[in-house]
């Protein structure tokens, strides 16, 4: 796109963030408060998509998910602990449940790794890593 034509777009465009911000909180994460809204607006994302990645609200799923992260890599540091440990901090600072899991496992899985009753298998810590954005060696 050009510029010249995209500086004729710009009214437009403000007028649409306008309307977009006024319905649903998408702008880079400033505090913690800013954190808890945008994990909120992920999860309510999460549960209305339900996989369904050709839905329009896929793509913005995937933008606050980068905002979250971004924010992750700066600011939310993993306790030094044990794989189950680690995996019961993100899910209280996500304001996740067990069940939140199922496409990585079962929530009885989840349970009995929490429990420490089963250690987190490799399978699974690769799939908590790529979910929490965090390295695999945190959940082995």
């Amino acid at each position: 796109m050009n510029a010249d034509r995209l500086s004729g777009q710009v009214p437009d465009i403000v007028e649409a963030w306008a309307a977009l911000q006024s319905k649903v909180f998408i702008k880079p994460i400033r505090n913690e408060q800013e954190y808890e809204e945008m994990g909120q607006l992920a999860h309510a994302l999460k549960n209305h998509l339900q996989g369904d990645t050709g839905n329009p609200l896929a793509d913005l799923l995937g933008v606050v998910s980068d905002l979250i992260g971004v924010w992750e890599n700066r600011h939310v540091v993993l306790p030094e602990a044990e794989p189950r440990e680690v995996l019961r901090h993100l899910l209280e600072t996500h304001g996740l449940k067990q069940k939140d899991l199922a496409d990585i496992a079962s929530p009885t899985v989840v349970s009995d790794i929490l429990a420490g009753r089963r250690a987190i298998s490799k399978n699974v810590a690769k799939a908590l890593a790529v979910r929490f954005r965090t390295d695999v060696r945190v959940f082995l």
